[in-house]
């Protein structure tokens, strides 16, 4: 199975900004943007446990559950368990992400990659979504960002754990398919060096930018297309950076990284392209990737995103990005 063939097009809705990702939502926008993202094509649909405390899920569960369950694709995680007790939200440590999900429930979130979690964690979301079945299932997080220096014995109860168990569901049909979701791609290098039954596919958010792209370049995404590995591209706009907002790797953006983005909004402005049609193009245009699933919590923003797609940009747009160095040498680029 590839998630392309699952696709009906390069774009899905990640719906991490649902969960009150910087900021409290209200529930009629949350519902108003996921309706708008329906009504205008959008057929894949990303969640997990993870964004608020499930409330992600319950918001992108109340709207889809009226819609035919064989319309659309839909992907949610595993890794956490989001428990009926509730805890100090501040107090939660989430590694390098801290505060992220402020404004989300304040249901207690336990890290848990073993087979019982992974089958209660898919149980529990089927719930919230308010669906009988998942299409695809990604493994959360497993890497360094959150767990820091301790990431390789999490990676390994993710192995032991959420890897098989999800496999045998793959194989029993009960999924379509199963893969690694993280912000780094060292998980998703010794993934594919594992002779255990592979993964088929990867969803890489934030390393696959305008902004960051080196080392996924290096070895990962030329792999992923050798195993045929399909890549889903998580937060295209870098946490919004590139989308006008002010977060970098969810965390407020350095002076550097600012000066970064106006060179190449400078380079928009000259081309007569806007900035996120050159953010969403250049991650698709790599062969690995399968689709890229910008967020948004505002029902403007989907058709923003959509036109995006559309946009015509010139090769001396790229031509340009390459010469001012912005962009690697060893990037592929839109071809129109």
């Amino acid at each position: 199975m590839t998630i392309t063939s699952l696709l009906s097009a390069p774009i899905g809705f990640g719906t991490a900004p649902l969960g009150n990702m910087f900021r409290a939502i209200p529930e009629k926008e949350a519902a108003a943007t996921v309706t708008a993202a329906w009504d205008q094509g959008i057929r894949y649909f990303d969640t997990a446990p993870f964004y608020g405390a499930g409330l992600a899920e319950i918001r992108l569960g109340d709207v889809l559950s009226a819609y035919p369950r064989d319309d659309y694709v839909l992907s949610t995680k595993v890794g956490r368990v989001i428990l009926d007790e509730t805890e100090d939200v501040s107090a939660r440590d989430l590694g390098e992400k801290g505060g992220l999900f402020a404004h989300g429930r304040p249901n207690k979130v336990v890290n848990d990659y073993s087979a019982d979690a992974t089958l209660r964690s898919i149980e529990d979301s089927l719930k919230r979504l308010q669906t009988d079945r998942l299409d695809i299932v990604w493994v959360h997080d497993i890497a360094q960002d959150f767990y820091g220096d301790e990431w390789l014995s999490v990676f390994e109860s993710a192995r032991t754990g959420a890897f098989r168990t999800l496999t045998r569901l793959r194989d029993e049909g009960v999924i379509k398919g199963w893969g690694v979701g993280v912000n780094r791609v060292e998980a998703l290098e010794l993934t594919l060096d594992l002779d255990e039954p592979q993964p088929d596919a990867f969803l890489l958010a934030g390393r696959y930018t305008l902004l960051d792209h080196d080392r996924a370049l290096q070895r990962l995404l030329p792999a992923a297309v050798e195993r045929q590995v399909d890549i889903v591209v998580g937060g295209p706009y870098s946490s919004g950076i590139l989308a006008g907002g002010k977060h970098f790797e969810y965390q407020e953006a350095s002076a550097e990284i600012i000066a970064k983005v106006e060179r190449i909004k400078a380079l928009t402005a000259v081309h007569g392209i806007g900035i996120k049609a050159a953010a969403l193009q250049f991650s698709l245009a790599h062969p690995a990737t399968a689709a890229v699933i910008p967020g948004a919590t505002k029902p403007s923003r989907i058709a923003e995103d959509l036109a995006a797609l559309q946009e015509t940009i010139p090769a001396a747009f790229w031509d340009a990005l390459r010469e001012e160095q912005l962009i690697s040498p060893l990037a592929p680029v839109p071809t129109n």
